[in-house]
């Protein structure tokens, strides 16, 4: 797919069915295990040096990064060698993942848009395996770092949708921002001005995929995702340090939590291939006791402030200590409440997906960055209602964005199916607020209707519907009259 394609080329290519190479053996577990190990020699070593040269502060101690134990290859069943995608689909995860970012510097463009500058970057080879294209060469040439971090980020996703689905068949699965979750009890940086305590840990997995049914115990998956253009050093490597990331937030007790890391590899010359490793536990279950009703999410988020470290019993008659991170429990109270944290950052990414600033700010505190959605302006004009389209038999609204594309116009719609959107919009002038448990019930409803990439000849383009009841859809705008 090069920039030499006409743009009718480019948009049946991003439907066409792909095979991605995933790589997940105990070979990997090994080869992971030697990275991590040589990487804490070079850190000591750096240590050593910096006391050497009288950099360190009195007191200071070596001490090696803690990495989540007992990472495993993933079961076949859940996996095989290949899973199979359409690149399509491949930018839908990348947008939603972006949808609460924050990474814009104009207010101007939506967060989720910058997934359409890779619409040419891959391109399929006579076997489905997806490369680099020229276009995405020309990319990394000069955005190395961000493409390879952004692309990693979107393969995870969908393989771990894939992964999730095919483990909680009869559940529906939400991935959110980690750290927009976390925000909602914890201060992660000083740049988050809050008067509690910051955590002072910068490990933490980039997102967290919810397992769950409407009134039930829900279930949460850290993910831990990294990308490099090089080669399979590199992806050992990223794994080692993923393994740091994901052991940096406890559901439950010490070292009970469940994880998947990835690290994908898209090199210069080769197929693309995804690394992928989990760590299996009793935890990550937010529990809700026996005989209780069911969180109402619609609620506004109780004001917790957990406490900053993870509890680490004592061995023997060693006393308990605390470790650097976050913890969701032990104490069974937080589970209720980060489940309801969740269901409401999950809400904000569909009204972030459809444009519709003013609902996401309040779904949302300040520290998980309210404001900056508050003053959010983009192409629907802080309105959901500015874009609307029947795709495939079902409405959606949404916003839209029209762009060039080989020089030719092309409109790219991102929105949410319209019986879920209604229940979330939120307007301050009729006092409207967001029902999120409706919101919840209505995606698990919609698990059951058809999603994927498909072509809608009446819409003349490409439509990815997801499971959560998105839909991220492109076409080629006719040219206009010389009139």
């Amino acid at each position: 797919m090069t920039s030499t394609m006409s743009t009718e080329d480019v948009l049946q290519n991003l439907q066409r069915q792909v095979t991605v190479p995933v790589h997940s053996t105990r070979e990997l577990v090994g080869k992971v295990e030697e990275a991590a190990g040589d990487k804490e020699r070079e850190r000591h070593e750096t240590f050593q040096k910096r006391q050497e040269e009288g950099k360190t502060k009195p007191g200071d101690t070596y001490e090696p990064l803690r990495r989540k134990p007992g990472l495993r290859p993933l079961p076949s069943h859940e996996l095989g060698l290949t899973v199979r995608l359409t690149f399509w689909d491949i930018l839908h995860h990348l947008g939603r993942g972006l949808a609460l970012s924050q990474r814009g510097a104009s207010r101007g463009l939506a967060e989720h848009w910058g997934s359409l500058k890779y619409c040419q970057a891959l391109v399929a080879d006579a076997e489905t395996y997806l490369r680099l294209s020229d276009e995405g060469e020309r990319i990394a040439m000069y955005y190395k770092a961000l493409q390879s971090e952004e692309l990693g980020q979107a393969f995870a996703l969908a393989v771990s949708e894939q992964i999730l689905t095919r483990r909680y068949p009869d559940h529906s699965v939400s991935i959110v921002r980690a750290d927009t979750a976390l925000r909602a009890g914890w201060t992660l940086t000083s740049r988050d001005k809050a008067k509690t305590k910051t955590v002072g840990y910068h490990y933490r997995p980039q997102f967290f995929a919810e397992v769950w049914k409407p009134g039930e115990s829900s279930r949460v998956f850290p993910i831990a995702c990294k990308g490099n253009h090089s080669d399979r050093q590199k992806a050992y490597e990223q794994l080692a340090s993923a393994a740091v990331h994901a052991d940096g937030v406890h559901i439950g007790a010490w070292n009970e939590t469940p994880a998947l890391v990835f690290s994908t590899q898209i090199p210069l010359n080769d197929p693309l291939t995804v690394h992928a490793l989990h760590a299996d536990g009793p935890g990550g279950w937010l529990h809700i006791p026996d005989g209780t009703p069911a969180a109402n999410f619609s609620l506004p988020l109780k004001d917790k402030n957990p406490n900053v470290g993870i509890l680490k019993p004592g061995e023997g008659n060693d006393p308990d200590t605390v470790e650097p991170g976050c913890q969701v429990g032990p104490n069974p109270e937080y589970y209720e409440w980060f489940q309801s944290a969740l269901a409401r950052v999950g809400a904000a990414g569909l009204t972030s997906f459809a444009g519709d600033g003013e609902s996401t700010a309040a779904l949302l505190n300040t520290r998980q960055g309210s404001d900056f959605f508050q003053g959010f302006t983009n192409a629907a004009s802080g309105s959901v209602q500015d874009a609307r389209y029947t795709l495939l038999g079902e409405t959606y609204e949404g916003t839209d964005h029209v762009f060039r594309l080989n020089g030719e116009r092309v409109q790219a719609f991102s929105g949410v199916a319209k019986d879920i959107l209604n229940v979330l919009v939120t307007r301050s002038e009729d006092k409207r607020q967001a029902d999120v448990t409706a919101y919840r019930q209505r995606v698990h409803n919609w698990k059951s209707k058809r999603h994927g990439t498909f072509w809608d000849h009446k819409w003349g383009g490409v439509v990815s519907i997801s499971q959560d009841g998105t839909v991220l859809a492109m076409r080629q705008i006719p040219p206009f009259d010389d009139e």
